[in-house]
């Protein structure tokens, strides 16, 4: 099978979908890779090093989609990118297609596969593409929060872990996923106070037993949530249905009752955000104010430390580009289930039911 490797052409993203060595083990296996030129340079990845391993290297993204079978990215197709796509390719990256309308027309009207990261649920229920860069979120964020605290950036001049003598900042972090868990952990080192809310009774036991003393782990209703932000510093969104738009845990109103210069951080933005004042922001302008709130809302936070996020996506992205480029489709998805819980669009038709659902769009879960 021909494997293409588009350069990311995405506002700030240094993220790279394959590693050479991920190219060279394709290679040896009898399929021909073909990366872009400058595909790895924001991850420090050399156009030599995937030529070593016996990769093609092309000047463009036109070539890249005309000649290949599988395109492997990380993040989803952007509109230039959208007339590249033909009938019968496959894409393999995040295409988090709740919080996108358009972008699922364009894949249906394309008629190429949509193979979703997000959505590719293991044996035990577990999402073991999503993981990795959940957790590259979850602690990035309070580095991100801890910097945008600060009084120079617009925020209330907090210093997450206090000194002798003044308390620590107040974390309240919504979801006790790989995100919020992550958040909470780093938060924690910091030594901030920190309230983490789930409505899975199973998981707080768990995160109660696992968390430092400092973190808290807190049934979430709606009191309690008004009640965290009352007294929140910072707010990390961490919610996540898969494959469908994040439910919203904090309305317009509810910022009339936080304090003037408190941070929040809506990691949830990919899917839509779990704000109501939430939209989509870059690494460039990453942050607004609303009532006095100063928002962060980067729909790619990973790709701003490109060498982690790549090494760590690859590693696990890897195994199931091997898959895919072996058995292709439609085998690939009769064979491994959690490659057929990955396919979001097929042949011209929406194949996951949550993101049906989200658009009232008629859902077809067969691969034929």
């Amino acid at each position: 099978m021909i494997v293409g490797v588009p350069k990311e052409v995405k506002r700030d993203e240094y993220r790279v979908a394959m590693l050479p060595v991920g190219a060279g083990e394709l290679v040896r296996r009898g399929h021909k890779v073909l990366v872009e030129r400058g595909a790895g340079q924001g991850s420090g990845l050399t156009d030599q090093a995937y030529s070593d391993e016996g990769a093609e290297l092309v000047d463009g993204p036109a070539e890249i989609f005309a000649r290949s079978e599988l395109v492997i990215k990380v993040k989803e197709p952007q509109r230039d990118e959208w007339p590249l796509m033909r009938p019968g390719q496959m894409l393999f990256t995040y295409f988090h297609f709740a919080a996108d309308r358009p972008l699922v027309d364009a894949m249906l009207e394309s008629g190429a596969t949509a193979v979703a990261y997000e959505t590719l649920s293991d044996s035990s229920g577990r999402l073991p593409l999503l993981t990795p860069m959940s957790e590259v979120a979850g602690r990035m964020s309070i580095q991100e929060g801890a910097k945008y605290l600060e009084r120079p950036q617009m925020g209330r001049g907090i210093l997450l872990g206090g000194v002798p003598g003044v308390a620590p900042a107040h974390i309240a972090v919504l979801g006790g996923g790989v995100v919020g868990a992550n958040a909470a952990k780093v938060a924690a080192g910091f030594g901030a106070d920190v309230g983490l809310l789930d409505i899975n009774m199973d998981r707080l036991r768990y995160l109660d037993d696992v968390m430092p003393p400092n973190v808290n782990v807190l049934y979430s209703d709606r009191h309690t949530i008004r009640e965290q932000l009352q007294r929140a510093d910072l707010v990390i969104g961490a919610v996540l249905i898969p494959g469908a738009k994040a439910p919203r845990l904090i309305e317009r109103e509810d910022l009339k009752v936080m304090k003037h210069g408190s941070v929040i951080i809506d990691v949830a933005i990919d899917q839509g955000g779990c704000v109501a004042t939430s939209r989509p922001t870059t690494h460039s302008e990453p942050t607004y104010l609303v009532d006095e709130v100063l928002h962060y809302c980067v729909t790619n936070m990973p790709g701003a430390v490109g060498r982690t996020s790549t090494f760590a996506l690859c590693n696990v992205t890897l195994p199931w580009a091997l898959i895919l480029a072996e058995l292709g489709m439609p085998a690939a998805a009769a064979t491994s289930r959690p490659i057929a819980s990955a396919i979001n669009i097929y042949n011209g038709k929406v194949t996951n039911r949550a993101v049906a659902e989200t658009f009232g769009l008629p859902c077809d879960s067969r691969f034929e």
